[in-house]
C-alpha cells in the first residue's frame, strides 16, 4: 500500500501540477492517512465546484488572518511601503485593521477578474497564501491600489498635469488616464458637455469628481484586474522615476480660466 502510495505521487510530480506546490506541502499530502486524504478531497470538490465569488468568502474566512500576521512581520516592507505612501502624501497607514480589509478586497478582486480568467483566480488566491515569496504582492497590490484612488479623485485637468510629469507621457495616459477617464464617462461622474465645441467653456475639464468611498473602490475594481494593480505597484517600489509626482503642482495650481484646450487636454478628452 505504502509503496503504491508513492508511486501515485511521484506520478502527479511528474504531471507538473503537483510540483508547484511548496515542498513542505507536498511532504505533508504523501504523509496523510485515507480518512484525512478524504477530508481533502470534500474541501477541494467543495472549493473548485464553488463560484469565485464563494471561493473569495471561504479563502478570506480561511486563510486572511494567518496572511495578514505575515504580513506584519516582514516589517522591513512595511517601513518601506510606507515611505512611498508618505511620498504621495496618502494618510492610510499599514495597521492590522486595514491589510486585513486589503486581503478581503484582494480575494474580491480577483473573483470578479475570474469571469474573465476563470483558471487564473483560484491559482493566484492560493499563491498567495502558500508562498511566502508571494505575499509581497500583497503590499504592490495595497500601494497600487491607494494610487488609483488619488487618481480617480482627480479633475481631467489634474490628469492632465500628471501625465505632463511622466517620461512617457502617450503609454501613461493610455495605460491609466484614458481608461480612469472612461470609467467617468460610463458612470457618469465626469459628464463631457459641448467637448467638440471649440470656444464652449470646459466646465467638466476642472469638475473634482463626486463619489462615495465604496463606490471609489468598486469603480477601480471594474477599471484595473488585480494583475495590472499589483503591476502598478510594483513598479513604482523598483524605479525611482516610475511615477512622477508633485503633488503641489499637480493639486494647488489655479485652475485655468481661458476656455481653449490645451495640447493635453485635447489629447485625453
Amino acid at each position: 500500500m505504502l509503496l503504491k502510495k508513492r508511486q501515485i505521487f511521484r506520478e502527479l510530480a511528474g504531471s507538473g501540477l503537483y510540483d508547484q506546490l511548496p515542498k513542505e506541502v507536498q511532504k505533508w499530502a504523501e504523509s496523510l492517512p485515507w480518512n484525512e486524504r478524504r477530508y481533502v478531497l470534500s474541501l477541494c470538490y467543495i472549493l473548485c465546484g464553488s463560484s469565485p465569488d464563494r471561493q473569495a468568502e471561504f479563502l478570506d474566512e480561511y486563510t486572511a488572518d494567518g496572511l495578514v500576521s505575515k504580513l506584519l512581520e516582514d516589517t522591513d516592507t512595511i517601513h518601506r511601503i510606507k515611505q512611498y505612501l508618505i511620498r504621495f502624501q496618502i494618510k492610510t497607514r499599514l495597521t492590522e485593521t486595514v491589510l486585513r480589509t486589503y486581503i478581503r478586497q484582494f480575494y474580491i478582486h480577483s473573483a470578479q477578474d475570474a469571469r474573465c480568467q476563470p483558471d487564473y483566480y483560484l491559482e493566484s488566491a492560493l499563491r498567495l497564501s502558500l508562498n511566502p515569496q508571494d505575499k509581497d504582492k500583497a503590499f504592490y497590490y495595497i500601494l497600487g491600489f491607494e494610487i488609483l484612488k488619488i487618481m480617480f479623485k482627480m479633475s481631467w485637468n489634474q490628469h492632465e498635469r500628471l501625465a505632463r510629469l511622466q517620461r512617457n507621457q502617450e503609454e501613461f495616459i493610455k495605460n491609466y488616464i484614458k481608461p480612469i477617464q472612461n470609467t467617468h464617462r460610463l458612470n457618469g461622474i465626469i459628464v463631457p458637455k459641448d467637448e467638440k465645441i471649440f470656444f464652449a467653456s470646459r466646465d467638466y475639464f476642472v469638475k473634482q469628481p463626486q463619489m462615495t468611498v465604496k463606490k471609489l473602490i468598486e469603480l477601480i475594481m471594474a477599471t484595473f484586474t488585480t494583475e495590472q494593480v499589483i503591476h502598478f505597484g510594483f513598479g513604482i517600489t523598483r524605479h525611482v522615476r516610475a511615477l512622477e509626482f508633485d503633488y503641489d503642482y499637480i493639486f494647488n495650481m489655479a485652475e485655468p480660466e481661458s476656455v481653449f484646450p490645451s495640447g493635453t487636454e485635447y489629447m485625453l478628452g
